[in-house]
């Protein structure tokens, strides 16, 4: 169908939210970017505003409602916690976008206050989705994690792609990564870290 490319790109885009999430530590979930400014999110508010706020757009615009609270219980907002409840909601919206026509996808709809098609909505979802998950890597950075591949080669799996260096990810698919994070972490292995900056100015 012509919007397959939007369920495909939602299903990547979901494990790469939780292969994000996976690279962080429980103790690193309230850490700030800067610890005296409470503007800038940590890791936790971050795994909120994800559930809830795809929760609500799937909900609220484009009809898809998997009937389950967006968050993980009180007790249980835990990394791994936080990686269960997206895993599993993100999992059903994506088999709900399986199903859907084309005229579905075309339809008109409203987003906040104008109207947009479903299609222009779910590409925009992603978008914001993305520039989430940028600020989540930045925040891994300054929190001195290794990063596995989100789209390409990172410093840690061997520099740049004029390098030739490869594409590692950090699980295959979300059932692997799922597993994975249950028993602890089973990431792929890394390379050792390059000894010099990772820029194309050399």
């Amino acid at each position: 169908m012509t919007y397959d490319f939007l369920i495909d790109t939602y299903e990547t885009e979901r494990l790469k939210v939780l292969s994000a999430w996976s690279m962080f530590r429980d103790e690193d979930l309230k850490i700030r970017p800067h610890a005296t400014d409470q503007r800038g999110r940590n890791a936790r508010e971050h795994m909120v505003h994800q559930c809830v706020g795809e929760n609500l757009w799937f909900k609220n615009m484009l009809g898809i409602d998997v009937d389950a609270p967006p968050l993980p219980d009180d007790d249980d907002e835990t990394r791994l916690g936080f990686i269960e409840r997206y895993a599993t909601d993100s999992n059903k919206r994506l088999e709900e976008l399986k199903g859907r026509e084309d005229a579905w996808w075309q339809a008109v709809v409203s987003f906040f206050d104008t109207q947009r098609s479903r299609a222009w909505i779910m590409a925009r979802r992603i978008a914001h989705t993305a520039h989430h998950r940028g600020q989540q890597t930045t925040l891994l950075r300054i929190l001195n994690r290794d990063l596995h591949s989100t789209y390409g080669p990172t410093a840690d799996t061997g520099g740049l792609m004029q390098q030739e260096a490869p594409v590692i990810y950090a699980y295959r698919d979300a059932d692997a990564l799922l597993a994975g994070e249950r028993a602890g972490g089973r990431k792929t292995a890394l390379p050792p870290p390059p000894n010099h900056a990772v820029t194309e100015r050399g």
